[in-house]
């Protein structure tokens, strides 16, 4: 049975990386979007449908092109691609492929990708259950270019649209408009893309049933972790990271992020056998080493990012975690990183 929507979806590294292959620093997208710049270090992190507009619509503001869709996808070419993305390229055919892609957004994302077939056409539609506002055109413009996108790799062929349906108004870029090389009906009453059904079984040649059958379950449970978080404890840690720059996070902004009483939650923490300002701690340790990993981050910067008032209670804490401080942290990161690998 397949899952209900729910309003809460990912976004993935890979998208971060292709933004930045984009010529768009991920930190400055999300400072923009009103969000804490760190999420784009927590592979975990959540967004609901608002937060996921308000992301697209900063990264358009910042990039500035019209084009800036196919920017992504060049991206994404360099940077690496959306796992699932990857396994379709290794499905039987185009149909197939489109399937686990359908599969895996039924799984856990907020939007929600719908077939509908008549005898010589295929529509695949674009919606979002929870939104509020119309879709930013980045978005449904990278989901129809990474759809075509999947079908001309994994045919070797240059599938062309009948239509593109788009809901916002023209005109359209001509980069976007010759790649996806069919009409472009804009005002439409919905966002979707119209293939011919015959492009649907163009075979794959690079095939897979074997690495379909390694990858698939991996990937399924990955999408889980969307609507199952393990405990209590993660699920605070993660709204704690993403709340440390704004200040010192209070059990009640956590408790209202997580739906719950104050009550409720600390009766839960209680439960796994830890407190909420451990807990902080744990958050705060396991941030400040992420950020030092990123040499282009100052300590004075991770300083602010983890909500404390001066470096000098900054250093106190590391030293207490780690036991060295934060430089002599990251200088021990970069000689790792440099040394040889030994040889066995």
């Amino acid at each position: 049975m397949a899952s209900q929507p729910i309003d809460k979806g990912r976004f993935p590294p890979t998208f971060w990386r292709a933004m930045q292959g984009a010529g768009v620093k991920p930190a400055k997208v999300l400072r923009a979007a009103g969000l804490s710049s760190t999420l784009r270090l927590d592979a975990s992190a959540t967004f609901s449908t608002a937060q996921l507009f308000a992301i697209w619509k900063a990264f358009e503001s910042l990039a500035n092109d019209p084009a800036a869709s196919l920017r992504l996808l060049e991206g994404a070419d360099r940077g690496g691609h959306q796992p699932a993305f990857i396994s379709a390229l290794y499905a039987a055919d185009f149909r197939d492929a489109i399937g686990r892609i359908e599969h895996f957004k039924r799984m856990g994302a907020c939007e929600v990708f719908r077939t509908e077939e008549t005898r010589d056409t295929s529509m695949i539609i674009k919606e979002w259950p929870f939104a509020t506002e119309p879709e930013p055109a980045v978005s449904v413009d990278l989901s129809f270019i990474f759809l075509l996108d999947l079908g001309r790799r994994g045919s070797g062929r240059r599938i062309m649209p009948r239509r593109v349906e788009l809901m916002r108004t023209g005109p359209c870029d001509s980069e976007p408009a010759e790649y996806f090389g069919g009409p472009i009906a804009f005002g439409s009453a919905r966002n979707a893309i119209v293939s011919h059904r015959d492009d649907l079984a163009l075979p794959f040649p690079g095939h897979s049933p074997e690495f379909l059958d390694l990858v698939t379950p991996g990937l399924a449970a990955a999408f889980a972790e969307i609507q199952d978080s393990s405990t209590i404890s993660d699920k605070v840690k993660a709204v704690l990271k993403r709340s440390l720059a704004s200040g010192r996070p209070e059990v009640a902004l956590v408790a209202r992020e997580l739906g719950m009483s104050e009550r409720t939650l600390q009766r839960r923490i209680t439960q796994e056998a830890t407190t909420f300002r451990a807990l902080l701690s744990e958050a705060r340790r396991e941030l400040s080493q992420q950020l030092l990993g990123d040499p282009a981050i100052q300590i004075e910067e991770v300083t602010c990012l983890l909500g404390y008032q001066d470096t000098t209670s900054f250093y106190r804490a590391f030293r207490d975690w780690a036991g060295v401080s934060p430089g002599e942290w990251r200088a021990c990161l970069v000689h790792q990183s440099e040394a040889p690998h030994a040889l066995h």
